[in-house]
């Protein structure tokens, strides 16, 4: 009889194991709500320090369960690597965006700022007074030319000299030198006003027998210029030169002529001048 009791207890009826597992269920059911209730209420329990034997205060907020403003920018909070905030987007995006603008910025900088030459034309002479010098048989002239210069830069561009030098069959019959010219502002355009004082007679007696005939109606001479124009702006020095022949009347007190052949050099400094061989009268 011992022996069968002890089964029936080991080997339940499948209707009283569900019994005994509805029980169990309702128990954690009540105990998962407890425990809702429970979470709830320690939400709305204020911060309290419970201090004892083995408790130890929060270095951060002192036992006040808040941070202090004044060390806000002390503290440091931890994140965990799987946080989105470490992973930024579209990083490419934003390289390739910067490098196109500094490759942009740079260029305008370098087409706006980098500087170019001042552009220099001769005008021509505008007006040529002659004086004879009876007594040494000497042709005195003053010309008058004029320049036109072209900035094409976005700054100011300072004509530091102008220089001239008239000769005729190889000799220097005139020079002269204006400094301090003007200054062009950018992007625009000026023009320079020179005299050069000529003086003929010695070395070349028959010109002033051929100016002051009067059976001739137009004395023309050929005289070659040599015009320099010195420029600075920024950090650059810049130089043009002009050769020119040009037909003058020297029996006329003004004449409004112009250079029949001209050409235009620009260097950074001053080059020797070439053999000159002026055309016959």
């Amino acid at each position: 009889m011992g022996a069968r009791w002890s089964r029936s207890r080991l080997f339940t009826s499948p209707g009283r194991q569900r019994r005994v597992r509805r029980s169990a269920d309702g128990d954690s059911d009540n105990e998962s709500l407890d425990g809702l209730g429970r979470r709830e209420d320690i939400a709305q329990f204020p911060y309290v320090e419970f201090t004892g034997r083995d408790s130890i205060t929060c270095p951060t907020c002192q036992g006040t369960g808040r941070i202090p403003s004044d060390r806000v920018n002390e503290l440091v909070a931890l994140i965990p690597y799987s946080d989105q905030r470490l992973r930024p987007q579209r990083t490419k995006l934003y390289v390739v965006l910067s490098v196109v603008l500094c490759l942009l910025t740079s260029a305008l900088v370098v087409f706006f700022l980098f500087p170019r030459s001042v552009v220099v034309e001769d005008d021509g002479i505008h007006s040529v007074t002659v004086h004879f010098d009876h007594t040494n048989t000497k042709v005195l002239m003053n010309m008058t030319s004029t320049l036109n210069l072209t900035n094409r830069n976005i700054f100011s561009v300072l004509v530091q000299t102008v220089s001239c030098q008239v000769l005729y069959m190889k000799t220097v019959i005139g020079t002269h030198q204006l400094n301090n010219a003007t200054t062009i502002q950018p992007l625009s355009k000026s023009q320079v006003n020179y005299t050069v004082s000529v003086e003929i007679g010695r070395s070349t007696p028959y010109v002033y027998a051929f100016c002051t005939m009067p059976s001739i109606k137009v004395h023309n001479i050929v005289v070659y210029m040599q015009t320099s124009v010195k420029t600075s702006y920024m950090v650059r020095t810049s130089q043009n030169s002009l050769e020119a022949y040009r037909y003058i009347d020297c029996g006329s007190n003004t004449t409004h002529l112009h250079a029949t052949r001209w050409h235009q050099h620009s260097s950074l400094a001053f080059s020797p001048a070439s053999p000159l061989t002026s055309p016959p009268l």
